[in-house]
């Protein structure tokens, strides 16, 4: 009978240019100390961040099961990647479309068993090793050179991060994505007591106290199922070789060698601190420009719904295009309005995801200023106007909305989509108005905040919303992706 073993792999990949210049990383480590076993390295020429990751991901199996070739089903793998596109769908949450996509993901399910196989996503500053080891893969590319693990410094100070005296604080209001993890594995610590050293990393299936059930790791599934599908990229090279203290078979590429060895004890405990679990997430995309965008002209639900122009269709591009980089975004919700459903088609086509439409992030009816300037509507209904400035109560001329009435319906808007999403990341696709009024909620600001922020076309904001109501803004105005 196979002595059980058990590995972490942590896996990275990156593209300069995405698609340009691509190389990946990837770590075998031993959970009860935070050793290095083997790493991986190659640069892969020219593809996207996501077959990068995944050819990392596919070079950490086959070097975790070159490490024990006669463990066979008791081989017990634990992924960590701040991938989560690539996490998602080897679980099976996220169908994959993308022809680039499906041959990788099947060639990493083939390695191992799947039910030897948990995933986990982690922050990026988690995945130092198997980062650096991609960035050395894809500079020995830029420089014409091989990989060599004897030239790597990744690992020198991996072990210190893996094995300080005291872990960072726990940080972030409850429910945070990042802080939620940590607490988890204090409740793993907390269960495990004093009965023996503890492992740096939890592994499922462990003979101990397993963590609650909302933070416990995913099993991977027998096929991968479902994505949003990645970008497009360069045809999928062959698969890596492994270590090479065993040769893997069908195998001629990147080397893996055994790491160098940590020279600090592994941190062994965590404090206890409750986890509310993951928050909703919601990414508040504002649509592209219209025509009327760069006039300043009020353009609510009440007017002529406007296509995107031609600078609003590039800047739906270049959120997509950061959207899929990023691989965080599981569900799309759009206004109903013309702008939004475009805006929101475009990224839903490059993500493989559908969209799903509220009517309740609808712009602010603006009655008969629908079209006018600011200055238009100060000229022609000037007591209007100097109302709807002093008051969330008054409406515009004509019948429109007033901003009470707005908050009314979105934050019901919110509550139907933080319900039926919870946990998980979705993008909502909307204007102006909405977008200031979920910031303005979650902050508990005044009415009045709703003129004191500004908000570009195509920018993004972020609220994560947690399970005791509590709502954390992330990000406001974010326009980085556009330049």
């Amino acid at each position: 009978m196979s002595v059980a073993r058990q590995v972490v792999v942590e896996a990275d990949g990156g593209s300069r240019g995405n698609p340009g210049p691509a190389g990946y990383g990837a770590v075998v480590i031993d959970p009860a100390t935070g050793e290095p076993l083997a790493e991986a390295a190659e640069y892969i020429g020219v593809a996207t961040n996501n077959v990068a990751e995944y050819r990392g991901l596919i070079a950490g199996l086959s070097a975790a099961k070159a490490l024990f070739p006669d463990a066979g089903d008791a081989l017990r793998v634990h992924v960590r990647m701040d991938s989560k596109l690539v996490v998602e769908q080897m679980s099976g949450r996220w169908k994959i479309k993308h022809p680039d996509m499906k041959p990788l993901a099947a060639r990493a399910a083939a390695i191992l068993p799947p039910s030897s196989v948990t995933y986990e996503w982690i922050p990026r500053a988690q995945n130092k090793h198997a980062d650096r080891l991609a960035n050395e893969a894809m500079d020995a590319g830029r420089d014409g050179r091989t990989w060599e693990a004897s030239a790597s410094t990744a690992a020198l100070d991996t072990p210190s991060a893996r094995t300080a005296s005291a872990p960072p604080p726990i940080q972030g209001p409850p429910g945070d994505q990042a802080a939620g993890a940590a607490r988890a594995r204090a409740a793993l610590a907390a269960a495990r007591g004093a009965a023996a050293p503890e492992g740096l990393f939890p592994m499922p299936g462990a003979q101990e106290p397993e963590p609650p059930a909302e933070a416990a790791p995913v099993t991977g599934a027998a096929a991968p199922a479902a994505e949003p599908s990645a970008e497009p990229s360069a045809a999928p090279d062959p698969e890596p070789s492994a270590a090479r203290v065993v040769p893997a078979p069908d195998s001629s590429a990147a080397p893996v060698v055994p790491a160098p060895e940590p020279s600090a004890t592994p941190q062994t405990g965590w404090g206890s601190a409750p986890d509310l679990g993951a928050p909703a997430m919601l990414v508040l995309l504002r649509h592209g420009e219209t025509a009327l965008t760069p006039q300043k002209r009020f353009s609510g639900s009440g007017g002529t719904d406007p296509e995107l122009s031609a600078t609003g269709r590039d800047q739906a591009e270049r959120a997509a295009e950061h959207f899929a980089a990023l691989g965080t975004v599981q569900e799309i919700v759009s206004s109903p309005l013309r702008r939004c459903r475009e805006t929101a088609a475009t990224v839903a086509a490059r993500l493989g995801l559908d969209v799903h439409v509220d009517e309740g992030l609808r712009e602010t009816d603006f009655g008969a200023w629908e079209g006018l300037t600011f200055g238009e509507v100060r000229e022609r209904h000037g007591d209007d106007l100097t109302a709807w400035l002093a008051s969330p109560d008054a409406a515009p001329t004509g019948g429109g909305e007033s901003f009470a009435e707005v908050a009314e319906r979105v934050a019901a808007a919110r509550d139907r989509i933080v319900a039926r999403y919870a946990g998980r990341t979705v993008l909502l696709v909307t204007h102006v108005t909405p977008i200031k009024t979920l910031v303005r909620l979650a902050l508990g600001a005044p009415p009045e905040a709703l003129f004191r922020m500004e908000l570009s076309a195509a920018s993004i904001s972020a609220v994560a919303y947690y399970g005791d109501g509590n709502a954390s803004v992330r990000l406001l105005n974010d326009t980085s992706h556009l330049r």
